[in-house]
């Protein structure tokens, strides 16, 4: 059984009670910790200031009379002012850093009932932050005796009910924020959401958003900083900058700030986003397209919290916490030169991939619901599917010739389209028809065709040599697996639309799997086919 050490410090009061017997009969906290047949104390480690080293001498006497199995084990610490919260906590802290704690051997107590309030909270601090890995303990007198009572506050609050409940609660509130409150039924997406709301709340580190253009990158990150808001853990704006239109000189001015004269133009000094963004959120969508330069100066920015303005000889500072978008391979970017390393691993810390409209397809159906709200709220009036039109709606957005390509933003245009011009706020049938074929003739727009001899496909990503050993039946059906390849932002939705029954049949779908052992077959990958 693990033995039990508690952690105190001496009471100058309430244990050093007089001298005579009937201190015996009086309940000193120390003391009396010791007296309880069902808590047994292997060791006490006593703290006290070596002015009290006299009154600690004498309680030490009583101490082995109430428990002499007890190992007591005094400790002084040098403090000037006991009042002084920094000093207190500077001294506790570098004894927890001495001490080798064994918490698989032993159950660790820090008796927070003696000691100035200012020492007491410094060993709940201490306890909550796991430098002392073990519970609190709290006693106090009662009419039984000198031993009085005790109680063991155990601070990993999922260990009670109530609070365990509450915070599920808070949590699945914050999930669901970042989800717009939209019931999505993807199981990967909201498994990831889960793990986004619980970086959000309890990490300041940078973000990598990834995934296709109209995934909802930007959603999400302007959600994490309304979450962080709430609760109170920024107090900044949210600043928001497509990399993709800073280029040169502007791209340094516009992040980084320039004093006046700096450059031709200049004619006057510019604060820079990045401090706009100071004690807020910074979110740069399309980090992939900033210059080495700017990345540099990023990096520092990100680790060190300063910069340097552009034509400034002093740096600046801004504390702000970063999330970046974007829909290109940055590890492909590093290989090829175009983004730095230091600066990918830097930001790749929290990654999360967010996942095209297809590779959600059955989240559809709500983010429809969600989409006809938005609209009803911006025009005043309620807009909605007329039973039919609804049900025809969905079977096209799940049909194979629905590509999405656009993914979320293609939806949004497609609901808007049809509310527009719901008359009565009723989306019909007509409605749905003329939306259908406008939505098939845009994405024909971007389908190449495919080649009447299949061999115009392969020689993009085969030699002559290797296409001579393929069969002609053969080379018609890895053509048709690369056009699908190059038609999908990921392995997953390839895999689903070319196994679109055999999956339906099967108790688990690892779509990219049988795309990866196919393409594997002929030396081929699925990055290298989109590349």
């Amino acid at each position: 059984m693990a033995s039990n050490i508690v952690i105190s410090i001496f009471g100058s009061k309430l244990d050093n009670r007089g001298m005579g017997k009937k201190r015996l009969a009086r309940w000193r906290p120390n003391i009396a910790l010791l007296m309880h047949d069902d808590f047994p104390v292997d060791e006490l480690i006593l703290i006290y200031h070596p002015d009290d080293q006299a009154a600690v001498d004498r309680i030490l006497i009583d101490m082995q009379a109430a428990s002499p199995h007890t190992k007591i084990t005094p400790h002084h610490f040098q403090v000037s002012d006991p009042w002084d919260f920094e000093q207190v906590y500077s001294a506790l802290h570098d004894l927890t850093k001495q001490y080798c704690f064994d918490p698989e051997q032993h159950n660790y107590y820090a008796h927070i009932t003696t000691g100035t309030h200012v020492a007491q909270i410094c060993l709940y601090l201490l306890t909550e932050a796991h430098y002392i890995p073990g519970k609190l303990l709290q006693t106090s007198p009662s009419k039984q005796g000198p031993q009085g009572s005790y109680q063991v506050i155990d601070l990993d609050l999922s260990r009670y009910d109530q609070i365990a409940s509450r915070f599920a609660q808070e949590a699945q509130a914050g999930i669901n924020h970042l989800k717009s409150g939209i019931a999505t039924r993807n199981a990967a997406f909201n498994t990831m959401m889960a793990q986004v709301e619980q970086v959000a709340i309890r990490s300041s580190a940078p973000i990598l958003l990834t995934g296709p253009t109209g995934a909802g990158k930007s959603r999400l990150a302007r959600r994490i900083y309304d979450l962080k808001k709430q609760r109170g853990l920024i107090s900044g704006e949210l600043v928001e900058v497509n990399c993709a239109t800073l280029r040169g000189d502007n791209a340094l001015s516009a992040l980084f700030g320039h004093i006046k004269g700096s450059f031709t133009g200049a004619l006057s000094a510019r604060t820079g986003l990045l401090r706009e963004a100071d004690q807020g959120l910074l979110f740069l969508d399309e980090v992939g397209e900033l210059g080495l330069d700017e990345q540099a100066m990023l990096l520092r920015a990100i680790e060190d919290k300063v910069f340097m303005p552009l034509g400034a000889d002093r740096s600046v500072s801004s504390n702000f916490q970063l999330i970046a978008g974007t829909n290109q391979n940055l590890f492909q970017n590093v290989a090829k030169g175009s983004f730095r390393e230091d600066l990918l691993a830097r930001i790749n810390l929290w990654s999360y991939e967010m996942p095209s409209l297809k590779a959600r397809i059955e989240d559809i159906d709500p983010n429809i619901d969600y989409e006809l709200q938005q609209f009803s709220y911006q025009v005043g009036h309620n807009v909605s599917f007329n039973k039919a039109a609804r049900q025809q709606y969905l079977i096209f957005a799940h049909s194979k010739e629905a590509t999405w390509r656009a993914n979320f933003r293609d939806l949004n245009a497609s609901i808007t389209r049809m509310s527009t011009l719901a008359d009565g706020g009723r989306i019909t049938e007509r409605i749905l028809e003329d939306e259908i074929q406008r939505l098939q003739r845009d994405w024909a727009g971007y389908q190449a065709p495919l080649e009447n001899n299949p061999s115009a496909l392969l020689h993009e990503v085969l030699s002559d040599e290797a296409i001579a050993e393929i069969d002609v039946f053969d080379q018609a059906q890895l053509a048709q697996v690369i056009q699908v390849c190059r038609q999908s932002q990921t392995m997953a939705e390839a895999g689903r639309t070319l196994f679109n029954v055999s999956r339906t049949k099967r108790s688990t779908q690892n779509d990219s799997h049988r795309l990866r052992v196919y393409l594997k077959k002929f030396q081929l990958d699925f990055q290298s086919i989109r590349a």
